[in-house]
């Protein structure tokens, strides 16, 4: 760069709206955005998420109320996750085929065809009474090779009864290959995977938990989501592995405090790169507007841009239907 003030002004490109928008070097697009969406067994009516203010846990026809209004803002996919009436060790309502997120699946599948992706989370701390990510051994460790089996399964349910995008979350060794397999010999082959491949053992969950109902009942995941100080190249020897498995995507979560890790990402794989703005995220957010403390809207947009700008292709938010909205 040879020229200098007062020749080079860099306000010059930023002195009107217009101007700024045309010469933008990150842009938001509704059909970028993932809305997450919780729905109940049993309930009557959509339940308050005290902990995010505007989050329901939806019952089945409120769900796809909402499911229709994203996608008529154009949002580019729905991701489920199910609250069941009963919880056990295994985890059973994972893979029922009349299980809630089963049973919601076959309501969207019908209602919009192809309108958005329909996106489902492969776990199983929403349906074990324990609350951990898979199966446990008799000292209350998580059972790395046994809980494969139960999210193969699950995959599997999920996908016949109409999910159009696995999400596997549980950070298990090994998840991605497990469910590619289980997929492709049910007949599920054209079913892509979104790996969480960077999922970290975070502070910022505590919402996502009231809303889904699957805090630990003891301890907590540290021993398998990735520890925020851990090694230098954890989270790309994670993308690799799930890559090298199968993955068709793979998602950093959470992701305003981990956007040095999305950055390495999207420079490291030639997929899509999603980011999971987080419930915490969201809940701070919501509860400083609600104090006056900072202008809602423009953080909101602030804290989507910087996310596309790290290097997301997609975005999991809270807040996408109204942001699509927005943008069109």
């Amino acid at each position: 760069m040879n020229a200098r003030y007062p020749v080079a002004r860099p306000r010059r490109l930023r002195r009107t709206a217009a101007m700024r928008r045309m010469v933008a070097g990150t842009r938001l697009h509704p059909a970028e955005l993932i809305l997450p969406v919780f729905v109940k067994e049993g309930i009557a009516e959509p339940q308050p998420v005290g902990s995010m203010p505007g989050v329901v846990q939806h019952t089945r026809e409120s769900l796809r109320k909402a499911a229709h209004e994203a996608a008529e803002a154009g949002v580019g996919g729905i991701i489920l996750f199910g609250i069941p009436a009963h919880k056990d060790a295994r985890g059973s309502g994972a893979d029922d085929p009349d299980g809630i997120v089963q049973a919601a699946l076959r309501d969207l599948a019908a209602d919009l065809g192809d309108a958005l992706v329909l996106m489902t989370d492969t776990c199983l701390d929403e349906y074990t009474d324990h609350g951990h990510c898979g199966l446990l051994t008799a000292g209350g460790e998580v059972d790395n090779d046994a809980t494969l089996e139960r999210y193969a399964s699950a995959a599997v349910a999920q996908a016949a009864a109409g999910s159009q995008m696995i999400a596997p979350s549980g950070m298990m060794d090994g998840q991605v290959g497990a469910i590619r397999a289980a997929l492709d010999a049910a007949g599920f082959a054209e079913i892509p995977i979104l790996a969480y491949a960077a999922k970290y053992a975070s502070g910022f969950y505590g919402p996502f938990r009231d809303a889904a109902e699957c805090a630990p009942q003891f301890g907590d995941r540290s021993a398998y989501q990735q520890d925020p100080a851990g090694p230098i190249g954890e989270a790309l020897r994670e993308v690799r592995l799930d890559l090298a498995e199968g993955a068709d995507a793979v998602m950093v979560k959470p992701a305003l405090a981990y956007l040095d890790i999305l950055r390495q990402v999207r420079d490291l794989v030639e997929v899509p790169v999603a980011a999971y703005q987080v419930s915490g995220e969201y809940a701070m957010v919501e509860a400083a507007a609600a104090n006056g403390w900072i202008d809602r809207e423009r953080v909101i947009m602030e804290s989507l841009v910087a996310i596309r700008r790290a290097g997301a292709d997609m975005i999991l938010t809270y807040w996408a239907t109204e942001v699509a909205r927005a943008l069109s």
